[in-house]
């Protein structure tokens, strides 16, 4: 071992420990019971056995290890967003689609196509820029897969330009935010805007989080670490201080995460709102000129104390395989074209044919690129995919490689199309785009939605 290291030989890495022992001792506190002097006997912890402590102090390791159950934040209020309360419309464990006959899976063919009748099949192309991310996107240093991630972000900066979404007096809301870089570019987009706040919602424990980075700055940023299935945005306690018009935002947020975020800006947040708010719902959305006179009117309390509703809600969407019937918020829009969770379970698996190709390239593509952020998540990505491959194999004497392509995208379309609805029947203008190429993602359809203008009161005159 090297001076002053520890003497115990890590076979796993071929090498010796390299902690620093106490004083007069040959091993460091974790290989300690290699002492054979030391007549303290170390234990496995019993919240973590990947470590171990003395015997001895059992006790008080457990008041601080790291591993221990942590206070719930205020805000967590338990399955507030997770929708559906009747276990009996649960289905139970579907067969796989592989073994399904060739009789079923074509009537259920039939009945997604006789359900996508009707529907906008050609998106809208929305692919734009934002002036904030220039000197990034033209800087040689980036390499292929950061180049594609800043101009997705440009894209949805640009498109929330476009929504008038970026102004000053709000809350914007990361869902998933990883590292957080979409906030990143929106506080550099917005650097000369007063009056904003940043909230990052992200239940894993992150690495390399770009948070540093805005310390000293006006603008606020603060990370809350939670599942968005028990996020009360009402009780985060920058929002009850200044109750600022909220921007639910997103990149890539996986499956059933979107639907916990939706219904956590539509319904959790908003009817707190509403119930603080004595003003006719009609009034509550205001315009971007209404806020900034709102902000810089200090003096009038009335203005001050009324709880603004959401703004708008921007998220590229990801991952329809990973979507929930128990979470989902279009279950009214799928029972309305006479499905239920037993044809969900089956579109949302096969809604992976639109990106999936050959397993080699699935792999390549949704570890590079999708979902970076998210702790866990290329395993997942790979471990599925690496499945409905496998599944699909068996089906090239029903269906080529193109028809199941077809095919996930009607899925994928159909499950969105049940969200824009939820949002529409909850008065907010709702649309489904491309926001970037293909090429640059496979999962390039952004979600956006608005208050209508009906709900949105008249200037003053």
């Amino acid at each position: 071992p090297e001076p002053g290291r520890c003497a115990y030989f890590v076979a796993r890495k071929k090498r010796f420990c390299k902690m620093t022992p106490a004083p007069g001792k040959r091993f460091c506190g974790e290989h300690g019971q290699q002492e054979e002097e030391n007549d303290r006997k170390r234990i496995p912890c019993p919240l973590d056995p990947k470590h171990t402590v003395y015997e001895d102090q059992l006790q008080k390791h457990l008041k601080k290890c790291n591993s221990r159950e942590k206070p719930k934040p205020v805000y967590f209020v338990e399955d507030i967003n997770a929708g559906l309360k009747d276990v009996a419309e649960i289905p139970e464990n579907q067969v796989p689609i592989s073994s399904l006959s060739k009789e079923e899976l074509q009537n259920l063919i039939i009945k997604l196509k006789k359900a996508s009748n009707g529907l906008e099949l050609h998106l809208k192309e929305q692919i734009l820029s934002h002036q904030a991310l220039q000197e990034a996107l033209n800087d040689p240093k980036n390499g292929e897969s950061a180049f594609k991630h800043l101009k997705q972000q440009a894209s949805i900066l640009g498109n929330m330009e476009k929504l008038h979404l970026l102004g000053p007096g709000r809350c914007f809301v990361e869902f998933g935010a990883g590292r957080g870089k979409l906030s990143h570019w929106l506080d550099v987009a917005l650097q000369n805007v007063e009056n904003v706040q940043f909230l990052l919602v992200e239940r894993a424990t992150t690495r390399f989080k770009v948070d540093g980075k805005h310390k000293g700055r006006d603008s606020i940023f603060e990370r809350l670490q939670v599942d968005i299935q028990h996020l009360c945005l009402k009780k985060v306690p920058i929002l009850e201080k200044k109750k600022l018009p909220v921007v639910g935002i997103g990149k890539h947020l996986c499956g059933a995460a979107t639907d916990l975020a939706l219904r956590c800006l539509v319904e959790s947040y908003t009817t707190c709102c509403e119930g603080e708010n004595e003003e006719p719902a009609t009034k509550r959305c205001r315009t971007d000129k209404t806020e900034v006179a709102s902000n810089n009117s200090a003096d009038n309390e009335s203005n001050k104390d009324n709880c603004k509703p959401v703004a708008g809600i921007v998220i590229a969407l990801c991952c329809h395989h990973k979507c929930d019937w128990t979470h989902y918020v279009g279950r009214e829009f799928f029972k309305s074209v006479g499905l239920g969770p037993l044809e969900f379970n089956y579109f949302q698996r096969m809604s992976s044919w639109a990106t999936c190709g050959m397993r080699e390239t699935t792999t390549k593509v949704f570890t590079s690129e999708e979902c970076e952020d998210q702790t866990n998540d290329t395993e997942e990505h790979e471990e599925t995919f690496s499945r409905t491959d496998s599944g699909s194999d068996t089906l090239q004497g029903i269906l080529t490689v193109e028809e199941r392509k077809e095919i996930g995208c009607l899925c994928k379309l159909l499950i969105d199309h049940g969200r824009i609805e939820y949002l529409r029947q909850r008065g907010y203008k709702a649309a489904l785009q491309y926001y970037t190429e293909s090429a640059v993602s496979l999962e390039n359809v952004l979600l956006t939605a608005v208050p209508s203008p009906s709900l949105i009161p008249e200037p003053a005159t």
